[in-house]
């Protein structure tokens, strides 16, 4: 079992201008899901192009916001950010938002069923690796220079896309974390246990006996090859961290994190290697005191990875 397949998609037609400012020109983007969900309305992808203005040949850095309407402000923030910085971006508005979630989701979220929760998490990867399909299309991104910055769940998905997805050169994951045992028992969002269809005590089990038994299997033949004993496996982003080992991979996470806790953050950071990691004093919540330094990483991290020069 391995979900992330797909078919590459017919871009055409996908891009529409809708504001013109000095430093970026932001487009609206729509092209069909690759992997269809049992309602019409996530099946359109839907996002915002920031093409800054200038000379061509950019970076793309692919923005993917937490859960809620909300979360999709800082990425507009970091965009035009960036822009400035000359490095394009593109926010995929995940099945999580109001304009892409079906009415009948709506009613019950967040208690969805497993299944559900599963196939979001699929479709939402899934996207992530279509946008850099899509990227080729548009000869002004230079797509040897692609990115993804994801935060909170937009974190958890953007790191499954670049652990298996080369292409993706370079990933910021901010107020991320992985194994969900800790995250499902230790959180305290109601979310991570909303539809668990195991105990604590069945959950330990699995991941203490069944889930270092799979990983060994993956090393051994391959994730493909493979078929795990919980379908949650395959969306714990520590399944996929080998492949963030010895890659462009750098972590922003709250010290007091409620709803991500720590000890999940430094898995997925052991578990990608040790790559660069910023604690701020913060919450998950009152991270967003800190933006305009993040901001100011995530510019100068991104400037460096991608050797552009003059970028404070």
């Amino acid at each position: 079992m391995y979900p992330y397949k797909y078919q590459n998609q017919d871009f055409a037609d996908s891009v529409q201008l809708k504001e013109v400012t000095g430093s970026y020109l932001r487009y609206v983007v729509n092209f069909p899901a690759a992997h269809q969900l049992p309602y019409p309305e996530p099946n359109a992808v839907h996002g915002e192009y920031y093409r800054p203005v200038g000379s061509s040949h950019f970076p793309l850095a692919i923005l993917i916001h937490g859960m809620g309407d909300l979360n999709v402000v800082p990425c507009r923030v970091m965009a035009r950010s960036l822009a400035k910085k000359g490095i394009a971006s593109f926010i995929l508005y995940l099945v999580y938002h109001s304009i892409r979630m079906p009415k009948d989701m709506k009613n019950r979220f967040p208690a969805l069923t497993s299944e559900e929760w599963f196939e979001t998490y699929r479709t939402s990867v899934i996207e992530i690796r279509q946008i850099v399909d899509w990227a080729k299309d548009m000869t002004e991104i230079n797509t040897d220079k692609i990115a993804v910055v994801g935060t909170s769940v937009g974190g958890i998905l953007s790191s499954i896309a670049m652990g298996i997805d080369k292409r993706i050169k370079a990933g910021v994951f901010i107020i991320t974390g992985g194994n969900w045992e800790v995250m499902t028992w230790h959180s305290k969002s109601r979310t991570a246990r909303t539809n668990h269809n195991c105990t604590r005590e069945e959950c330990h089990l699995i991941h203490t006996e069944h889930y270092p038994r799979y990983m060994a299997e993956i090393a051994e033949k391959g994730i493909e090859n493979v078929t795990p004993v919980k379908s949650c496996f395959l969306t714990d982003p520590i399944t996929f961290a080998a492949g963030l080992r010895n890659r462009h991979v750098f972590m922003i996470n709250a010290r007091w994190d409620q709803i991500v806790p720590r000890q999940c953050s430094v898995d997925l950071w052991q578990a990608s290697g040790n790559p660069p990691i910023l604690w701020l004093p913060a919450t998950h919540l009152t991270i967003y005191l800190w933006y305009p330094l993040i901001l100011q990483r995530v510019r100068s991290y991104l400037a460096g990875v991608f050797n552009m020069k003059n970028t404070p």
